[in-house]
This record gives C-alpha cells, sequence and structure tokens, in this order.
C-alpha cells in the first residue's frame, strides 16, 4: 500500500471508530472469500459494517479517547463489525454465522462505549433487544390500568348479567 492510500484508509477508519459505540473484533482465520462476502452482504441489509482491517492502521486510527486495552486486540488477522444502532443484534449475527460456518472468533471490542473482552460476548448475544425491552416495559404500564378498567367494569357485566335473567324469569 502506497503512503496517501494508507492515509486515506486511516482517516476512513477514524471516521468509523468516532462514529459507532460498538466495535467488534474478529479473529477471521480460516475464514473463506465467499464467506466473507456472504458475512458483508449479510450485515449491509440490516445498515451493518464489516471491514477487514491491517492491524498497524487501525492501531494508527484509534483515537486516544478509546479504552487503551482495545489496542491489545489488534494481533493475529483482524476484521470489524461496527453497529450504530441495535449492537445486540449484530452479535447475535455474527455469533450465529461463526457456528454456523465455524470460522471467526471474537477478539474483543466495544459495546456502547465500555471495553467488552471476548469473554462477555457470549452474554451480550443473551441479551434482549431494545425494542423487546420496551415492549415489556409498556406492558408492565398497561397492565395495572387494564386490571383497574377489568375492576370497573364487573360490576357493570354483573349488573347487566343480572337484569337479562331477571327479564327472562317474567
Amino acid at each position: 500500500m502506497k503512503r496517501d492510500a494508507k492515509a486515506h484508509a486511516i482517516k476512513n477508519m477514524e471516521e468509523s471508530f468516532g462514529r459507532q459505540k460498538t466495535i467488534y473484533l474478529l479473529d477471521y482465520t480460516g475464514m473463506k472469500v465467499s464467506q466473507a462476502v456472504a458475512l458483508r452482504k449479510l450485515l449491509k441489509k440490516s445498515s451493518y459494517d464489516f471491514k477487514v482491517v491491517k492491524n498497524r492502521l487501525a492501531l494508527r486510527a484509534l483515537k486516544e479517547d478509546l479504552p487503551v486495552e482495545l489496542r491489545s486486540y489488534f494481533q493475529k488477522p483482524t476484521a470489524i463489525a461496527l453497529a450504530a444502532a441495535e449492537p445486540v443484534r449484530l452479535a447475535r449475527m455474527l455469533k450465529d454465522f461463526s457456528v454456523q460456518n465455524k470460522v471467526m472468533a471474537f477478539k474483543g471490542g466495544l459495546f456502547e462505549g465500555q471495553l467488552l473482552p471476548p469473554e462477555r460476548f457470549d452474554e451480550v448475544c443473551r441479551l434482549v433487544s431494545r425494542e423487546e425491552l420496551l415492549g415489556k416495559i409498556g406492558y408492565l404500564m398497561a397492565s395495572p390500568l387494564m386490571r383497574l378498567l377489568r375492576t370497573w367494569q364487573a360490576p357493570l357485566t354483573q349488573l347487566g348479567q343480572l337484569l337479562s335473567q331477571f327479564k327472562e324469569k317474567k
């Protein structure tokens, strides 16, 4: 790579690292080109980025505000998966792809700006998505109101049933 191409690559990575709060670093050893293309297409459909990077250039692109421990994960072949939104979904997609194709290992990364060691990646995959959490919160907020409404309606319903039975007897 020529010097200007390296500078351009570093600038692009700096912008990517600056925009994204979630960055997963992956070891793609043993991955075929066709598998990498399939993974890129899969992630692109969901608005995620997947890039194979040179470690030296990526280390130059890392900003000072990112955790220093992140630098130690840039060894061996490294690919980066970036998520602007729904980082749990991206983690699940990467894990599913890794299990199906028996390639790729999680090296570390950032999850919502916090350092994510490799041991905690499975925990992230098991997390519930934001939409599911919002749905549960909505249900929990509406549930007491629904019970109160049923409680108020019960006497009226029973009165109506009593009057209809009384009418049938006459």
